[in-house]
């Protein structure tokens, strides 16, 4: 019976592609949408809310999203709520306030830590406390002045900057308040902070491919602040191709015709040097150059997401992805490995280099979070089996769906067959959502 089940579900999901239709059914998106926004509100601390000791109160004057629900980071972070963004679940007065709190707390003087890290000049913090809005730059840690321990980095991780921009774009997609983009926070109008924001990460002047050096580390992206990975960047790149693409939305509103097109340029360098770089003979996208410099499930997803691969490197990296998801090397229960279990850097570890054990957390567990960005790749090689992940993504959910109570934790930020972690987890679902939800659109035109 379980074998006719099987074909019968086959069956219907080449139907369901083949007539044009999304990748998911009206009824897993309505499910997703309604757990969306579930999450999405319980991950909102509201002003003078309390949070567990000794995390206070929320003062800062407004609605906060934190990256999830229940006892999930108590504080507010920008690259979760900012990857949220897409889902056009946050009202444009509660983006108002979270992009003004993120610019008044940018880094206007370049310090040093008491650790020997430095918060250059344009930083964006990690994360923000609730409590007297204190800007913490580095992972690890809600302690201001504790901040910039060397295992994760000697900068603030460069994904934050660009995450920065990404905030001010969909507010402007949701509101036209372009008046706001010339106001002064600290005495810098906000559009001189993106600016500034955009340029913290190093970057090759050639190219504006983002790297690091082992001397003198950044995290590429908070999603792996417990890897060490160093040369050529490919995901902080691609987030970088984004932000520049973003910048010349904004500037074409501003009318600063000149500005749009210099970050238009700097979006088509960084498009064209990226399969130059990383590109390797399977059709992977490779994290890096240097250390832990392994094909990356992420980055090669989301660079097919945001358009940066095209032509026979397209073909190539949706077929390696689908071909790994029907292997068994991809995904687990619809969520996604940061690396191919085949592709692990030995038997002791997923990535080169980690802070945590293989198999769990960053260095080899499953994500929720990049699944609609793979689900969208392997759709333009296999519809069929994009389809199936799609299913096995939202049968995890509907199994595990925190709403039935206490027991029940699902979306979970991540998960091995031998536990997980990370209750209620909000871009375990926005992030896929938000694919989703534009993949359905598009399917109906």
């Amino acid at each position: 019976m379980k074998f006719r089940i099987t074909l019968f579900w086959g069956y219907l999901a080449l139907c369901h592609v083949a007539a044009g239709q999304s990748i998911i059914s009206k009824e897993d998106f309505e499910f997703l949408q309604n757990l969306t926004s579930a999450v999405l509100d319980s991950s909102r601390i509201m002003p003078r809310q309390s949070l567990p000791s000794p995390f206070g109160r929320n003062n800062t004057g407004g609605t906060l999203i934190r990256p999830g629900g229940r006892s999930t980071y108590p504080a507010f972070w920008i690259r979760d709520y900012a990857m949220s963004l897409e889902t056009g679940m946050v009202t444009p007065q509660e983006q108002k306030h979270m992009l003004l709190l993120t610019a008044s707390t940018q880094c206007d003087q370049t310090w040093i830590t008491q650790n020997g890290s430095m918060v250059p000049f344009g930083a964006v913090a990690d994360h923000i406390r609730v409590d007297d809005s204190r800007p913490i730059y580095f992972p690890g840690t809600y302690d201001y002045e504790a901040q910039g321990t060397k295992e994760y980095g000697m900068m603030p991780p460069y994904c934050d900057q660009f995450y920065f921009i990404q905030m001010a774009y969909y507010y402007l997609q949701s509101n036209p308040d372009i008046g706001l983009f010339r106001k002064k926070i600290n005495n810098i109008p906000l559009i001189s902070r993106l600016e500034n924001a955009f340029q913290v990460p190093p970057s090759h002047a050639d190219n504006q491919i983002v790297y690091t050096t082992a001397a003198f580390r950044g995290v590429d992206f908070g999603f792996r602040d417990a890897i060490e990975i160093t040369g050529d960047l490919c995901y902080a790149s691609i987030l970088k191709y984004i932000a520049a693409e973003q910048l010349a939305v904004i500037f074409r509103k501003m009318n600063e015709k000149s500005k749009a097109d210099y970050y238009q340029k700097v979006a088509a360098s960084i498009k064209q040097a990226i399969p130059r770089i990383f590109f390797n003979a399977n059709g992977m996208l490779r994290a890096s150059t240097g250390k832990s410099a392994q094909p990356d499930v992420w980055a090669t997803a989301l660079a097919v997401y945001a358009g940066v691969l095209e032509g026979d490197n397209l073909t190539r990296a949706c077929k390696y992805l689908s071909s790994a998801y029907k292997a068994g090397t991809l995904a687990y229960k619809g969520s996604i490995r940061h690396i191919l279990t085949n592709e692990d850097f030995d038997s002791t570890t997923a990535w080169e280099s980690a802070l945590v054990k293989k198999n769990s957390y960053q260095n080899g567990a499953y994500w929720g979070t990049p699944t609609g960005w793979v689900a969208y790749a392997i759709g333009k090689a296999d519809p069929a089996s994009a389809v199936k992940l799609v299913h096995e993504y939202i049968g995890e959910l509907r199994e595990n769906d925190f709403r039935k109570g206490a027991p029940f934790s699902s979306p979970v930020e991540c998960f091995s067959p031998s536990g997980s972690q990370g209750p209620v987890y909000l871009t375990t679902v926005s992030c896929p959502y938000s694919v989703f939800k534009k993949h359905l659109v598009s399917s109906k035109k």
